[in-house]
C-alpha cells in the first residue's frame, strides 16, 4: 500500500501546457487508493476465515464389539448334615462322707475376747420450762359506784333547741385511774352536746385496767346520751 501510494504522490513533473493537479483531487485519489486497499485486506481476511470453517474435522471411525456372555453357574446343593449319635452320660458316684471318731485325750479350749470399754453417761437433759400462760387482762371501767362520777351538765341552749343525742367518748385511763385523754370517737351530731360529756369525763375517775395484779395504762370507750325528758 506504500509503494502504491508513493507511485501517486511522487508524480513526473508536468509537461508543458499540461492542466496542474489541484488538492482536491489529489485528496480524492489518495481516498480512492485507501478504499482500494481496504477492499483487499477484507477480501483477503474473508477468504482465510472461509476456508477455516469449510475443514470439516477428521473422521471418527466407530466399531461394535461383539457381548461377551458370563456363564452361569448352578449352585450345588448342600448335602444333609449327618444324624446326630445320642451321647450316653455316665453316672458320678460320689464319695460316702467319713466319720471322725473324737478322741478322748483331746483337749478344747477357748478364748473370750475383750469386751470394749462402755460408752460414758450422757447427760440426762432437764425438760424445758412450762410457757407460762398468758395473764389476762381486766379492762378499765367508769361504771363502779364508789366512783360517784357527776353526770355531765346538759346545756341550757341545747334544752331549748330541743338538741338530743348519743356521743361516744374515747378516754385513756391511766395505771392510777385518772383520765389521760378525751376524744370523741363518734359524734351526737351536735357540738354543744359533745363538748359537754367531754368536759364531765375529763374529771371522772376510773378503775385501772389490770394485768394480773399489776395496774396498767388502757383506754376504754364512755357513751354519753343526752334525752329531754
Amino acid at each position: 500500500m506504500d509503494q502504491v501510494v508513493d507511485s501517486v504522490v511522487k508524480l513526473p513533473p508536468l509537461a508543458c501546457g499540461e492542466r496542474p493537479v489541484s488538492p482536491g483531487e489529489r485528496a480524492l485519489n489518495l481516498l480512492a487508493v485507501f478504499l482500494l486497499h481496504a477492499a483487499l485486506a477484507y477480501g483477503l481476511l474473508f477468504i482465510s476465515v472461509k476456508n477455516e470453517l469449510i475443514s470439516l474435522p477428521p473422521s471418527i471411525s466407530v466399531r461394535l464389539l461383539p457381548m461377551i456372555e458370563t456363564p452361569v453357574t448352578e449352585a450345588k446343593p448342600l448335602p444333609p448334615p449327618p444324624p446326630k449319635v445320642p451321647v450316653r452320660t455316665q453316672p458320678v458316684v460320689r464319695p460316702q462322707p467319713v466319720l471322725a471318731v473324737a478322741s478322748n485325750t483331746a483337749t478344747s479350749s477357748f478364748a473370750v475376747p475383750p469386751q470394749p470399754p462402755a460408752p460414758p453417761a450422757q447427760p440426762i437433759a432437764a425438760p424445758p420450762s412450762p410457757t407460762p400462760a398468758p395473764v389476762a387482762v381486766i379492762a378499765a371501767r367508769f361504771d363502779a359506784d364508789y366512783l360517784h362520777n357527776p353526770k355531765p351538765v346538759y346545756p341550757a341552749l341545747s334544752r331549748r333547741m330541743n338538741e338530743e343525742g348519743k356521743v361516744l367518748l374515747k378516754v385513756r385511763v391511766s395505771a392510777q385511774g385518772s383520765a389521760l385523754e378525751v376524744a370523741v370517737s363518734k359524734s351526737s351530731g351536735f357540738p354543744r352536746l359533745d363538748a359537754a360529756g367531754v368536759d364531765a369525763v375529763t374529771r371522772w375517775r376510773f378503775v385501772p385496767a389490770r394485768r394480773g395484779d399489776e395496774a396498767i395504762e388502757s383506754s376504754v370507750v364512755v357513751p354519753i346520751t343526752f334525752a329531754l325528758d
